[in-house]
């Protein structure tokens, strides 16, 4: 990708940039982006993600490891959409979550707005700082590191 990214970003252009696929595939399209800097994605939660059957289904919540998850593709989508040239067969590992903090349940019928920034890259690495917010309301935090596989 490069600097001529044009807004928003769609499903299959996403699923052009990330390896995951659903139900796995947790953003839905890229609102913002500052290279290099930061992104601002979203996914709708819908009463039919698979895992509402069992996570209590009498009152179904978004398991926050997915949230944690939704916002490391988030700062995945960040990194590839800033690289410079062909991003085809790159693939990142999160590899570290810090400081994570769950303060409001996120439910069907919401949209789970990511906001990423990305504090460090380090070689191979790279250290981003994310937020989930529903309705402008913070749910949820976290820092990531993501290594890419350079085998």
């Amino acid at each position: 990708m490069n600097q001529d990214v044009q807004l928003p970003i769609d499903a299959t252009t996403i699923r052009k940039l990330l390896p995951h696929r659903y139900p796995f595939l947790l953003v839905d399209r890229v609102v913002e982006l500052e290279h290099n800097k930061r992104v601002l994605a979203y996914k709708n939660v819908t009463q039919n993600e698979p895992f509402f059957t069992g996570h209590f289904p009498e009152r179904p919540i978004m398991p926050g490891v997915l949230i944690i998850e939704a916002l490391a593709q988030a700062g995945g989508l960040l990194t590839q959409l800033s690289h410079e040239g062909d991003t085809a067969g790159r693939m990142f590992y999160m590899v570290k979550v810090e400081n994570a903090r769950f303060t409001k349940m996120v439910a069907p019928g919401d949209r789970l707005d990511l906001e990423v920034t990305l504090k460090r890259l380090i070689r191979n690495m790279a250290f981003y700082s994310g937020v989930a917010s529903v309705n402008g309301e913070q749910v949820a935090c976290a820092d990531v590191l993501c290594a890419e596989d350079t085998r």
